[in-house]
């Protein structure tokens, strides 16, 4: 199992940037691929996941309408679209899966997904 998360990088207040993780074959096939962030000081939180089986959304209500997550599974890669970043935003970001747990499950907290990318730095400056 492979996950690596690309794309950080610092970005002024209202500024996009575009959140890469890089799956293997297997790892696509998994229920699903979550992203996750954390804040210094600051519980780690589910912002987004993506289905393997039919391609549904979910998003924590923090990023609902500025995030987007997709999926190529041609490139075998997920993205993390995020538009009007916010200084709250700011967090150390992961990808992570598991081979027994869906959307509902990862995001829920309840959960830790076995596999983890390495994270990617995003520093929102106000």
């Amino acid at each position: 199992v492979q996950l690596q998360a690309s794309g950080g990088g610092l970005v002024q207040s209202g500024g996009s940037l575009r959140l890469s993780c890089a799956a293997s074959e297997v790892t696509l096939a998994y229920p699903a691929i979550g992203w996750f962030r954390q804040a210094p000081g600051k519980e780690r939180e589910g912002v987004s996941c993506i289905s393997s089986r039919d391609s549904s959304t979910h998003y924590a209500d923090s990023v609902k309408g500025r995030f987007t997550i997709s999926r190529d599974n041609n490139k075998g890669t997920v993205y993390l679209q995020m538009n009007d970043l916010k200084p709250e935003d700011a967090a150390t970001y992961y990808c992570a899966t598991d081979p027994l747990l869906g959307c509902l499950a990862i995001l829920s907290g309840n959960f830790h997904p076995n596999f983890w990318g390495q994270g990617t730095q995003v520093t929102v400056s106000s």
